[in-house]
């Protein structure tokens, strides 16, 4: 390819990341109306070292909810104990019916001996802020349907910096805002009567990526599903049990949820991530002297490895804290190509496992 004319599809390209991560909407800051009944379920296995800071932060929200419920999901250490000891209403799930997954029949479950008029389901891993029920219970209420907000990512250990890509493409393959059609499962909230008329967590019963197929039936029902990013308003800290956790579950997002994303939409993503798999393989190309496409001199690949560097630190400050792994982001390129690879042999496998459970690749959405 003419050097001019590959220098001008990698601008191109380039300008394709910020297009996509230029618009990123929080949820509105509006006031509750009247004193609704809100129900606050938490769905819980295994979780006695992150459950504690999640319970401690909603007993100081400035909206309190009608009753927390922790359902535990067949746990062997102490969630259930920490939950009692914060005040939390805990109830156990029975045996997992066959078809079902954990956090669905978990869910299930605490919906069933809820007594709230609006449900919002946290993972036990979240951490919100002090406005952030009053916020969603609001927005809920202005909107209707499925509201949920996708945490803001904190991480504490280097292995935990890899997880940088998986979140831009995620986000860049969606539409964000009110009725954008996508749901992020850590945070969600809806009425019951919204809940109850789509079916409930039954009609989703044994998908492993449950929020995204929950959106496709609340907008088959003619209920709108609004999603929005949660900086400065929740944080989470993604898969803190070590590096096999982190690989198994974006292995499983890939794997369940890889073709429910528009396909032009994933198109324009590819561009993106094409150019910047190049850039990171162009500089220690010309370094090492291998061979390669363009040119090869050092000022040409160092530019243009800065400037997917540049652009990465800067896009990627309101999803996570993902601090200098962005200049060192062939890392984290070649991480993502491994982990895709794995996610299309499982596809091929039709199972994974997770949290200690096998669990189907090969579901039908509703």
């Amino acid at each position: 390819m003419d050097l001019n004319l590959m220098s001008i599809t990698l601008v191109i390209r380039w300008l394709i990341g910020w297009v996509l991560m230029w618009r990123l909407p929080r949820l509105p800051d509006i006031a509750v109306i009247g004193s609704p009944k809100v129900s606050v379920l938490i769905p819980a296995r295994n979780e006695v070292n992150t459950l504690p800071h999640l319970l401690t932060a909603l007993q100081q929200q400035t909206f309190q909810p009608y009753e927390i419920i922790v359902i535990d999901d067949q746990s062997v250490d102490q969630t259930a104990l920490v939950a009692e000891q914060a005040g939390a209403k805990v109830i156990q799930t029975s045996p997992l019916p066959i078809g079902w997954t954990g956090k669905n029949w978990a869910l299930k479950t605490g919906v069933t001996a809820s007594s709230g008029d609006f449900l919002i389901f946290l993972d036990a891993d979240t951490e919100p802020n002090k406005d952030l029920l009053r916020r969603l219970v609001a927005t809920v209420q202005n909107l209707g349907g499925l509201v949920s907000i996708q945490p803001y990512h904190r991480t504490e250990r280097p292995y935990e910096l890899l997880a940088i890509l998986f979140n831009l493409v995620g986000l860049m393959a969606i539409k964000l805002g009110a009725r954008g059609g996508v749901a992020f499962g850590p945070a969600m909230a809806t009425s019951k009567n919204d809940y109850e008329r789509i079916g409930g967590h039954d009609v989703v019963a044994g998908c492993v990526v449950e929020d995204w197929f929950i959106a496709h039936v609340y907008e088959k029902a003619g209920l709108p599903v609004s999603a929005y990013m949660g900086y400065g308003q929740i944080d989470y800290r993604m898969y803190p049990g070590g590096i096999r956790d982190l690989i198994d579950g974006f292995d499983k997002n890939f794997a369940t949820a890889a073709g429910e994303v528009s396909w032009l939409r994933m198109f324009v993503v590819v561009l993106w991530l094409s150019a910047l798999f190049w850039s990171a393989w162009c500089l220690p190309a010309s370094l090492l002297g291998w061979t390669t496409f363009g040119d090869p001199s050092l000022v040409y690949t160092v530019v243009l490895y800065l400037a997917f560097a540049i652009q990465l630190a800067i896009i990627v400050k309101p999803v996570g804290s993902f601090g200098w792994i962005v200049f060192f982001f062939p890392i984290p390129v070649i991480f993502f190509i491994g982990v895709f690879i794995i996610a299309i042999l499982n596809l091929k496998r039709g199972q994974i496992e997770w949290k200690g459970r096998t669990i189907s690749t090969r579901w039908t959405k509703p």
